[in-house]
């Protein structure tokens, strides 16, 4: 029994990771609205080497429409600059002085629709994610069974716990899809 509890308490935490990996995905397609969030993965040439932004600039929020870089070295600022435009953002960085001003251009209806196919995909990859994991643990189960480690009854009743695990993320990810095409639509 202890096996099943502990299949059980894996199977979720797995699928919670799934859920999180999600999240981290979906943060990453923009909307019309600015956050700092879209420059987390662009990396900077930084004395030789390759370095996340945040390691050689402060970013902030100037207003809604409107991301702030501010380096900690006036020589990077070129930089840092030609790591935002070359990062395939659709991003387009204008110096101002000592600060880098990125503007969040308007999405296109086309580009929202595109945006909203991906963040679908997105989902559906993330819900095959959690079925996968059900589908091992319930072939975990049978093997178990075969060896006597568990009961039929146990087996069908662990079974139909991973099942409402499966179910009850599979809704979360559907929120989150459902609220991100929300946002993405909105203008």
């Amino acid at each position: 029994m202890i096996v099943a509890a502990e299949l059980k308490k894996q199977i979720e935490q797995k699928m919670q990771k799934s859920i999180e990996a999600l999240k981290q995905d979906l943060a990453k397609v923009r909307t019309g609205r600015a956050h700092t969030g879209l420059l987390d993965h662009v990396q900077v040439e930084y004395y030789g080497a390759m370095a996340p932004l945040s390691q050689v600039a402060n970013v902030t929020l100037i207003d809604a429409r409107t991301i702030g870089v501010q380096t900690w070295e006036k020589p990077m600022l070129a930089k840092v600059e030609k790591a935002i435009r070359d990062a395939d953002l659709g991003l387009n960085p204008a110096s101002q002085g000592d600060l880098i001003r990125v503007p969040m251009p308007m999405l296109t209806e086309e580009r929202r629709r595109d945006l909203t196919k991906l963040v679908k995909q997105e989902g559906e990859g993330a819900k095959v994610a959690v079925r996968n994991l059900r589908r091992d643990a319930n072939n975990q189960l049978k093997d178990a069974l075969k060896k006597k480690e568990i009961s039929e009854d146990d087996e069908r009743r662990i079974q139909d716990e991973i099942q409402k695990l499966t179910d009850r993320h599979v809704v979360e990810i559907d929120k989150l899809v459902a609220d991100k095409e929300k946002d993405l639509l909105a203008i």
